[in-house]
C-alpha cells in the first residue's frame, strides 16, 4: 500500500492509486473510470454548514452494501455500558493493564474503561485501551457509533483504511471517522494503548483566539493517506459496533477497495511531537486548555463534548510561580494517560505511580492535583531559573459531563485502591502570625 500522505486538516483532498480514477467535473457519472463504483460516505447531515460538513466520494471495486447479514458478536469487553455501577465520586488511578496471554487482535483486545453519553443520543464519549499481539487476519472492523481517536502507547500500528494506510507508533494519534473501515496489522509483534470513541460532533483544531494564527497543532501537520486499494477475494469477516453493540458478517472479498476518493471526511495521522506549545513567560500556571490539540464542540459554546489535550515537553518560565498544575476542581471530569516519560504532577514513585500505560480518572468536582513529592519539589524550585521539562508525554481526555468507570475497571486488579495516599503527605504550614 501507498505510504504518502496529503497534508492539512479538514481540507478538501482527492487522491487516486490509478491515473484518471477520479472522475472530472461530477460526483457520481453514470459510468464511473474502470469500472468501479461511485459511493458516497457523509460524516455529517447533508444540510450542515459548509465550514462544518464532512463527506468524501469513494470510487471502489464493489460498493459498501456487498456482504452478509450481520449476527451478534461476542466480545464482552468492548461496549459501552457505562451505568452498570454507581460513579464514585473518588479520585482514581489505574496501573498498566497485563499483555494478552493468548492470541488476541486489535477489536478483541479492547477494554470499556469509562465514558458517557450514548451513540443513541450523538453526545458522550467512550474511553477504551487496547492490548493485542496478533494482527487482524481476515477480518476488518468500523464503529458505526464514533469517530475513533486512537493513542498508541507501545508499540506501533499499521492501519489500513478505505481510503488508504496510516502508520503510527507512540507519540502519534491517528483519527478515524465514524463508519470507515479498516484492518490493524502490527509491525513490533504486540501493541497497547488508549481509544476515545467520540460520540458527539467531529473532532476539530480549536478556535486560537488572542494566539492568533499559529500555534498549538497546525493543520498543516495533520497527514491524510493516499488512495491504495486492495482487489483480494476469499473468506473475510467484517466486524460492527453500531448502538454499542459488536456484530459481524460474512464478507467474501476486502473492503479495503477504494481507488480513489476525494473529499473532507477522511482518515488522519497527527505527530503529537510538532505540537507547538504556548505558555506563560512572565507569572502564573495557565489553564490546561492551553494545550487542546482537537476539540469537539457541544450545543454550548466554549464547552467541549470531547477536548484532547496533550501535556509535552516544555520550557517552563514563569517566576513566583507555581508551576506543575495548581490543586483544582472542576465542572468538567478528566481521564488521564501516559505515554512516555513521567507526568510532571505525579511522581512516578508514590504510591503505585502514574507510569506510562496507567491512566487516571478525576471527575466532577473531585479535588485533585499534584502529589505530596511533586509539591515539595515544586516548593523548592529556584523559580528565577528555567525549567526544561523533557521525556514526557500524557494527555487528556476532558468531557463536559461525569464519566462513568465500567464495572469493569472499577473492579480490576489494575485499579490502585490507595490512590489517596498520594496526598496525605501534604503538610499544613499556615501560621497566622507570619505572612
Amino acid at each position: 500500500m501507498a505510504l504518502n500522505y496529503q497534508t492539512g486538516f479538514g481540507n478538501e483532498l482527492a487522491s487516486e492509486a490509478l491515473a484518471g480514477a477520479l472522475p472530472v467535473g461530477q460526483n457520481s457519472p453514470q459510468k464511473v473510470p474502470y469500472g468501479l463504483y461511485a459511493e458516497q460516505l457523509s460524516g455529517t447531515a447533508f444540510t450542515a454548514p459548509r465550514h462544518a460538513n464532512r463527506r468524501s466520494w469513494l470510487y471502489r471495486i464493489r460498493p459498501a452494501a456487498l456482504h452478509g447479514a450481520f449476527t451478534a458478536y461476542s466480545q464482552p469487553r468492548f461496549h459501552n455500558r457505562f451505568d452498570e455501577a454507581p460513579t464514585p465520586p473518588d479520585q482514581m488511578r489505574w496501573s498498566p493493564f497485563a499483555w494478552p496471554d493468548v492470541p488476541t487482535d486489535f477489536v478483541d483486545g479492547l477494554f470499556a474503561m469509562a465514558g458517557n453519553g450514548s451513540a443513541a443520543t450523538q453526545t458522550g464519549v467512550g474511553i477504551h485501551l487496547y492490548a493485542c499481539n496478533q494482527p487482524m487476519e481476515g477480518r476488518f472492523f468500523y464503529d458505526a457509533d464514533g469517530e475513533l481517536l486512537i493513542v498508541p502507547q507501545q508499540g506501533r500500528l499499521a492501519i489500513a483504511t478505505e481510503l488508504g494506510a496510516l502508520d503510527i507508533e507512540p507519540q502519534q494519534i491517528a483519527l478515524i471517522p465514524r463508519g470507515v473501515r479498516f484492518r490493524v496489522d502490527l509491525p513490533d509483534g504486540a501493541a497497547r494503548g488508549y481509544v476515545c470513541e467520540n460520540f458527539g460532533a467531529h473532532l476539530r483544531l480549536p478556535e486560537l483566539g488572542p494566539i492568533g494564527t499559529n500555534g498549538n497543532a497546525n493543520a498543516r501537520d495533520f497527514e491524510a493517506p493516499a488512495a491504495a486499494y486492495e482487489d483480494v477475494e476469499g473468506d473475510f469477516e467484517l466486524v460492527g459496533k453500531f448502538q454499542g453493540n459488536l456484530w459481524r458478517a460474512p464478507i467474501d472479498h476486502s473492503p479495503l477497495d477504494v481507488v480513489a476518493w476525494h473529499g473532507s471526511n477522511v482518515p488522519y495521522r497527527y505527530d503529537l511531537r510538532r505540537f507547538n506549545t504556548i505558555g506563560s513567560i512572565s507569572y502564573d500556571h495557565p489553564d490546561p486548555s492551553i494545550f487542546t490539540v482537537l476539540t469537539s464542540p457541544s450545543d454550548t459554546p466554549g464547552t467541549a463534548n470531547l477536548d484532547f489535550a496533550i501535556f509535552p515537553p516544555r520550557w517552563l518560565v514563569a517566576e513566583h510561580t507555581f508551576r506543575p498544575p495548581w490543586f483544582h476542581r472542576n465542572i468538567a471530569s478528566e481521564f488521564m494517560g501516559l505515554v512516555h516519560g513521567e507526568y510532571d504532577a505525579k511522581d512516578a514513585n508514590a504510591g503505585g505511580g502514574f507510569v506510562p500505560g496507567g491512566a487516571s480518572l478525576h471527575n466532577c468536582m473531585s479535588g485533585h492535583g499534584p502529589d505530596a513529592a511533586s509539591h515539595a519539589r515544586a516548593l523548592a524550585a529556584d523559580t528565577t531559573r528555567p525549567q526544561h521539562v523533557v521525556d514526557t508525554m500524557a494527555f487528556m481526555f476532558e468531557t463536559r459531563a461525569v464519566i462513568h468507570p465500567t464495572r469493569q475497571a472499577l473492579e480490576s486488579p489494575q485499579r490502585q485502591r490507595d490512590y489517596q495516599q498520594c496526598w496525605q503527605g501534604l503538610q499544613k504550614h499556615f501560621d497566622p502570625s507570619r505572612r
